[in-house]
């Protein structure tokens, strides 16, 4: 059921008011009377108000005078108004040009009266309706580019993470909003380090197109598997590559992990290395797998930051990859131990490695044992 009109009745004799409402209110309006203009005004200010029949004669301030200031002031610039004046045209001329809709000559016709009545309340409804919904569509506007900042604050925040972490973890922090594990923290973790034999040479004698094709390729195999074993990337750095499982969430099989992806990624280039070798190139991967404790977090500066672990682990995965020969996976005892079940490894026994003040057990991975583990 619709609002009744609110009609704002101006006249500073009463009986006119009452008239006026003995027409209007029978009809649905709501007849709100002043019998001065400063009432008018105040009684305006208020609000709510569709239409305003204003008288012209009156004490203080005329009738010319109310609808110039209902002109300048906001709320009511858009309010109709209908003059009522005498038959003359003087008045007329003058009801229009301070700013009146329509005019209504004394004594009235009821019938003509409704009519117009009637038909500028329906106007100021549409201009109503046009408002509201002009300042919906503002609203909405505005809600709509605050949804767009956040979202490419989001996908910005998202593409920093997938940096280096797994795309599932990474969309996990972004959807949760919580990030409070990415901050300092000391964890047990198994790091895998390898790069690329013969690529110091490769470089040195091919063009840096041919050597950006290569590392494109070997980029996008390890990262991909990066990706399915859910390994944390800390870094790219040319033809080297540093991965660490459980962190920054727990991988109860972390070990067991970090060979299967070594494994994985011993396969995956030897593929490659078949049409490197077509084109003259002699290169192959070595790599390092260790476990220990570290301190992992974010670490750099505004706009630019990444997630590392620091500690003697991955300096030992370091090492164990300069060890490793080409396509060979050397592995640090405590990786052996958690993953022995379904590696196939043998001992290269005790060695010294740069940095390492005694000497490390070292287990050569031949593969997995496939009747007890599948890549």
């Amino acid at each position: 059921m619709s609002v009744a009109a609110r009609v704002l009745v101006v006249d500073d004799l009463p009986q006119n008011i009452r008239l006026l409402e003995a027409v209007l209110a029978p009809r649905g309006y709501d007849v709100v009377p002043a019998g001065s203009g400063a009432e008018a005004l105040a009684r305006a200010s208020e609000g709510d108000i569709d239409l305003v029949l204003l008288d012209i004669l009156m004490p203080e301030m005329d009738g010319y005078e109310v609808c110039r200031r209902l002109r300048d002031h906001d709320a009511t610039r858009f309010v109709p108004i209908v003059m009522i004046t005498a038959s003359g045209e003087q008045e007329k001329l003058a009801a229009i040009e301070a700013g009146a809709d329509d005019f209504i000559a004394k004594p009235f016709e009821q019938p003509e009266l409704l009519a117009r009545v009637h038909s500028l309340v329906r106007i100021k409804r549409y201009h109503d309706t046009i408002e509201a919904q002009a300042a919906e569509l503002a609203a909405f506007n505005q809600e709509l580019e605050q949804r767009v900042r956040e979202q490419v604050d989001e996908l910005e925040r998202l593409g920093r993470l997938r940096r280096f972490l797994s795309p599932q973890l990474a969309d996990l922090v972004v959807s949760s909003g919580d990030s409070s594990f990415l901050e300092s923290h000391r964890r047990e973790i198994t790091v895998v380090f390898c790069d690329l034999r013969g690529f110091t040479a490769f470089a040195e004698t091919v063009e840096p197109e041919d050597v950006l094709h290569v590392l494109g390729q070997y980029h996008e195999a390890l990262g991909d598997l990066v990706h399915r074993f859910e390994g944390t990337l800390e870094r790219f750095t040319g033809d080297g590559l540093m991965v660490f499982f459980n962190d920054p969430l727990p991988c109860p099989d972390a070990p067991e992990r970090a060979v299967r992806m070594a494994v994985a990624m011993r396969g995956r280039v030897a593929q490659l290395a078949e049409g490197w070798t077509r084109m003259g190139y002699d290169l192959d991967i070595g790599i390092g797998v260790a476990q220990g404790h570290a301190t992992l977090g974010r670490i750099g500066f505004e706009g630019r930051s990444d997630y590392a672990a620091i500690g003697s682990v991955t300096n030992l995965a370091s090492r164990l990859c300069e060890q490793a020969a080409p396509g060979q996976i050397l592995i640090s005892a405590r990786v052996y131990a958690g993953a022995e079940h379904v590696v196939t490894a043998q001992s290269v026994g005790e060695l010294s490695l740069r940095g390492f003040s005694k000497p490390t057990r070292i287990y050569d991975v031949a593969g997995l044992d496939a009747a007890r583990a599948q890549v």
